[in-house]
């Protein structure tokens, strides 16, 4: 059985995530965070290199760019 943890993000933005998600694959905002960790994870691994600075201010804008982040 998998163990879980819980991540806390603003009830805010949780809605407007459960807004962006309707209609799509995804049934939940667990789903969603998952699916975006799991491919940051998954670059990462595959580049063989450790995330930097610069790395993960392009995530965020991405994330950003997307919706996800304010």
């Amino acid at each position: 059985m998998t163990d879980y943890t819980t991540v806390s993000i603003p009830k805010d933005l949780a809605d407007r995530v459960d807004e962006t998600i309707e209609g799509t694959s995804f049934s939940s905002t667990s789903d969603l965070v998952r699916f975006l960790l799991r491919s940051i994870v998954i670059q990462h691994q595959q580049s063989e290199e450790t995330l930097t600075e610069s790395d993960f201010d392009e995530i965020t804008d991405q994330l950003r760019d997307l919706g996800y982040l304010e």
